[in-house]
């Protein structure tokens, strides 16, 4: 099933400020929040497609991202994306400060037992990594799969964990001060677990204070049809695996067009100079270009001029959205010879004699000659 537009989900315009926008997402949350509505699992898939939204459109780089590429561009479209990975914990992590207050505060928000202001402890999340991947154009046409070798921190087999000392497990510590209105109390997270509630007890040779240790792996990555230099490519869970057992975190991919020797692009068109001779531009002639598909015939208009653009409709780059594809338009360049011998110059003399050869002045144009030579000087 096809993504609904993000703009649509929170019932914003894309001119929204950002304030708006974060009240939109604050009151969607409110509606649908497992608390209260418990066991509707419709309830929950609209709690999540709402958070995978406001991650999205209250991310002002994301934002811009998406605004030019649509749901492509943000990566995780093809995996299932933010709201169908994510689950109510990181939810609940990333954006209950926004809603935690409407069920007793905690920034729990109470979903699975957790709610009621109690504390919850906390799933740690790996750090994200950041690649840059090569694409060379024809890649890029069509959209590939890429092998890639990550050094990542990988949870040791082996590692033991018992309770955190200080918190007693439960992720998260109390203090109590005495204040001119009374007694108050404050829970933060613990600091020796980080909320995770447990502590590494038997480390494994070779792994670090949380059980982990730095392996290559091979990842397998989906590259779609039509990025563009620059883009980045979120892919949810490729990253650091999670301390303590916790979530994995992202693999972060940076595209980076590879040189072409026959092509430039210009979006999703693509441009190619042809350089003819001028007896071909004259009478006409049939040649053949290299297109990303191979190779393609095409005509040359007899009195073809230096300069023209002729295009092959379709044959450029598709839209990271699938919006359709670019066209290949092809430059014509009279090719003008640097030496001449004898016989070729006494060619040319004579016809620069000929009436056809000669500038019409009803155009005010220089002579044939003089605009090849300004051309290619």
């Amino acid at each position: 099933m096809s993504k609904r537009d993000y703009y649509d989900v929170l019932g914003v315009s894309k001119n929204a400020p950002a304030d708006e926008i974060k009240k939109a997402y604050r009151k969607i949350a409110i509606k649908f929040h497992p608390d209260k509505n418990p066991d509707d699992k419709s309830a929950e898939d609209k709690f999540k497609e709402a958070a995978e939204a406001y991650d999205v459109l209250g991310n002002a780089e994301k934002k811009q991202r998406y605004d030019r590429f649509g749901h492509s561009g943000m990566g995780g479209a093809a995996s299932g994306g933010f709201g169908g990975n994510m689950n109510m914990e990181d939810i609940f992590d990333q954006f209950g400060d926004i809603f935690g207050s409407a069920f007793g505060g905690g920034g729990g928000g109470g979903f699975g037992g957790f709610g009621g202001g109690r504390q919850r402890q906390r799933v740690r999340k790996g750090t994200n990594l950041r690649i840059k991947v090569k694409l060379t154009m024809e890649e890029i046409a069509n959209g590939v799969e890429k092998k890639i070798k990550l050094n990542k921190l990988v949870n040791v087999a082996g590692a033991k964990f018992s309770a955190c000392s200080t918190c007693g497990g439960s992720g998260s510590v109390s203090r109590v001060t005495n204040t001119i209105l009374g007694q108050m109390q404050t829970t933060s997270t613990c600091p020796s677990c980080e909320g995770s509630g447990q502590l590494l007890s038997g480390r494994p040779s070779g792994s670090d204070h949380n059980g982990q240790k730095r392996e290559e792996k091979v990842e397998s990555i989906q590259i779609p049809a039509g990025v563009e230099e620059g883009m980045q490519i979120s892919l949810r869970g490729k990253g650091n695996e999670g301390p303590m057992n916790g979530v994995p975190g992202d693999l972060i991919v940076l595209v980076e067009e590879v040189h072409h020797d026959n092509f430039q692009r210009d979006g999703m068109n693509i441009h190619y100079d042809l350089y003819m001779n001028f007896a071909d531009a004259a009478l006409g002639t049939a040649m053949e270009i290299p297109t990303l598909e191979g190779k393609a015939k095409i005509k040359i208009a007899p009195g073809t001029q230096a300069g023209k653009i002729l295009r092959l409709k379709g044959k450029g780059l598709p839209s990271v959205n699938a919006y359709g594809r670019g066209d290949l338009l092809i430059n014509v360049n009279i090719w003008t010879p640097k030496t001449l011998t004898t016989e070729e110059k006494e060619i040319l003399e004579k016809l620069k004699t000929f009436d056809n050869f000669q500038p019409s002045n009803t155009h005010n144009e220089k002579s044939f000659f003089s605009r090849m030579r300004e051309y290619f000087s």
